[in-house]
């Protein structure tokens, strides 16, 4: 047997209805955490889920399909960590200012988090151009229901609420947020910040999201 030849898995046939879809959009997700959204290959999906190329086009037509499923469970585990830090800041008993304070941050805080832990599916959950603030499909969101888009929305809301953001200033608010976390994000993933110590990437994270909860 030539040695250089791939071992490939042994094509499955026995996946119940659905499970081959579940099957394809996990090896879709692992090839994304590895590699980016350039490495969600249909065919290596089906290649790593054991079963024949043309049985995934029964649960997606084209590559596109595949990235946009994977797409939008790389947004929903974003929504997830983000939730997981509002939580953790709510336990704490505060004023309605600080409640509102700390969970902006909180959102900040887990997206950054979110960005450096899972680069490969931070880059996919926005490989493609589809409006994610105007997006309610619940594969994208966490437990709460909401997208990450819409938790930072909701955070702003509950500023305006505590008086702590003036109503007038309110609208557009989630860009000029967005734009600053995100924008540190790559910058640090695949930017000039790259080479940042850990210690420097912590220090301008709070930097970062105290200008944009001052700034707002």
């Amino acid at each position: 047997m030539n040695a250089a030849k791939k071992i490939r898995p042994p094509v499955r046939t026995t996946f119940r209805h659905g499970d081959l879809r579940r099957a394809l959009l996990q090896a879709g997700i692992e090839l994304a955490r590895a590699g980016g959204p350039q490495a969600v290959i249909l065919r290596e999906a089906t290649r790593r889920a054991g079963v024949a190329p043309n049985a995934a086009y029964r649960h997606f037509s084209s590559h596109r399909d595949l990235l946009q499923a994977v797409r939008a469970a790389s947004l929903a585990s974003l929504a997830l960590a983000i939730e997981a830090e509002i939580v953790r800041v709510r336990r704490r008993k505060s004023s309605p200012s600080e409640k509102a304070r700390a969970t902006l941050r909180a959102v900040g805080t887990g997206y950054l988090k979110f960005a450096l832990a899972e680069r490969g599916l931070f880059q996919t959950a926005f490989s493609t151009p589809d409006p994610v603030e105007d997006d309610v499909d619940v594969a994208k969101t966490g437990k709460s229901g909401l997208n990450p888009f819409e938790l930072l929305s909701s955070a702003l809301d509950l500023l305006v609420e505590a008086g702590v953001l003036p109503r007038e200033r309110r609208p557009g608010a989630e860009y000029l947020a967005w734009s600053a976390v995100h924008g540190l994000a790559i910058l640090i993933i695949e930017g000039p910040l790259n080479g940042a110590s850990d210690k420097e990437i912590r220090s301008m994270s709070e930097r970062v999201l105290l200008m944009v909860e001052k700034g707002l």
